[in-house]
């Protein structure tokens, strides 16, 4: 039997065409809601943000409305849309959507119940309200970059991932529209979220900044047991140039990384500062002796809390991965068979069964039919450029 998606009969009205709204909208989609992307009617000057196929899993199981958001009959054609929606995102400058006459008060007008989602990198008041951002600059305003490990030039690294926009403004989004929608529930009434990039990644770091401001002790690279303070919590590079990560917290993972590295006298050291680097070298020779491989077969299955660091080829073959179902192959319109990261909601949502939907061929017209606009009204739109 086949799990019903968690988010099955919530309808979504995505403006945004990349960053963290679109990440939200994705993550929607894969829990089951109907995602129905707005983007601008196409104009011989304006500039199309199309993003590749490899992003936002090319928009599987979504469709598309282009609507012309400045003239009066796209405007209305938008509201009527959202007089049978859930949700609405949105990731203009802070007042935009009110501009457009779009905003939560025109929204509830038609939908008591809408869930208005405003993603931003700061959020919609305070000085920044209205600055530009991207990824790396709410990672340095909110204390990731400093307490992250520093290059050889002595700054911080440049992260691998995309943690702000992801985690910071895409599940930071998602998890406030499911609170919103599910008090809702109760309440019948919608509300206006106010998605800050910016401190959705300050929340990740409340574990750095509540121990400053308990004790007044300043987190920074190297002074606690998750940011390198210890030779049991690192990276080691094996014998072949590959590396391993180790992060043997609990005294019993401790004790069982030291007797498979030979390297019992350590025992009672585990905290013990004087002891670190010491103990830091002789991991490092130690690892340095054999291939990586070698040590994740030996110490993975041993409760040592080491694993290996992936490259993106390897995890792409990586048993687990493979064993949970982590990708998938979908047809795209041009591309063809393509593969994909599969939805990540605990096995409930099969991304073979949402199709991509062909971008260059918007569903404008089956969409707004089913929002109760009839055929000489669509002709009327499409004639004066409010729809295409």
């Amino acid at each position: 039997m086949t799990a019903r998606p968690f988010l099955d009969g919530i309808t979504v009205l995505d403006l945004s065409s990349v960053g963290p709204a679109s990440r939200a909208s994705r993550w929607l989609a894969d829990w089951g809601a109907t995602v129905i992307k707005v983007g601008p009617v196409p104009r011989d000057a304006d500039v199309q943000i199309n993003p590749p196929i490899y992003a936002y899993s090319a928009h599987r199981g979504m469709s598309r409305v282009l609507l012309d958001l400045k003239s009066d009959g796209g405007r209305d054609a938008f509201l009527r849309l959202s007089a049978n929606a859930d949700v609405v995102i949105e990731s203009f400058r802070p007042g935009a959507i009110n501009r457009l006459g779009i905003g939560y008060e025109a929204l509830r007008g038609v939908n008591p119940g809408i869930v208005l989602c405003s993603t931003t990198g700061f959020g919609q008041t305070g000085p920044r309200s209205n600055w530009a951002g991207h990824d790396l600059n709410y990672l340095a305003v909110s204390g990731y970059l400093h307490c992250s490990s520093r290059t050889t030039s002595g700054g911080p690294a440049l992260p691998g991932a995309t943690v702000a926009d992801s985690a910071g403004g895409g599940l930071h989004a998602v998890a406030a529209i499911c609170a919103a929608l599910t008090a809702r529930a109760t309440t019948g009434k919608g509300t206006h979220l106010d998605v800050s990039i910016a401190d959705g990644v300050l929340s990740l770091m409340s574990l750095a900044v509540d121990e400053y401001l308990a004790d007044g002790t300043e987190p920074r690279p190297g002074h606690g047991l998750l940011t390198g303070r210890y030779a049991w919590y690192d990276l080691y590079e094996a014998a072949d140039s590959r590396w391993l990560a180790v992060g043997a917290i609990e005294p019993r993972f401790f004790a069982n990384l030291c007797r498979n590295l030979d390297c019992e006298h350590w025992l009672d050291h585990q905290y013990d500062d004087d002891s670190v680097d010491g103990m830091r070298a002789e991991f490092a020779a130690t690892f340095a002796s054999r291939d990586r491989n070698h040590w994740v077969e030996l110490l993975g299955p041993s409760d040592t809390c080491v694993t290996p660091v992936l490259d993106i080829p390897e995890l792409l073959t990586d048993e687990q991965y493979l064993a949970r179902g982590a990708f998938v192959e979908v047809n795209h319109p041009t591309a063809g068979t393509i593969s994909q990261v599969a939805a990540p909601l605990a096995g409930q949502v099969n991304a073979t069964t949402l199709p991509i939907r062909d971008t260059g061929r918007p569903d404008t017209d089956e969409i707004l039919a089913a929002a109760g606009l009839k055929p000489d009204e669509l002709d009327f739109l499409r004639a004066e450029g409010a729809i295409a």
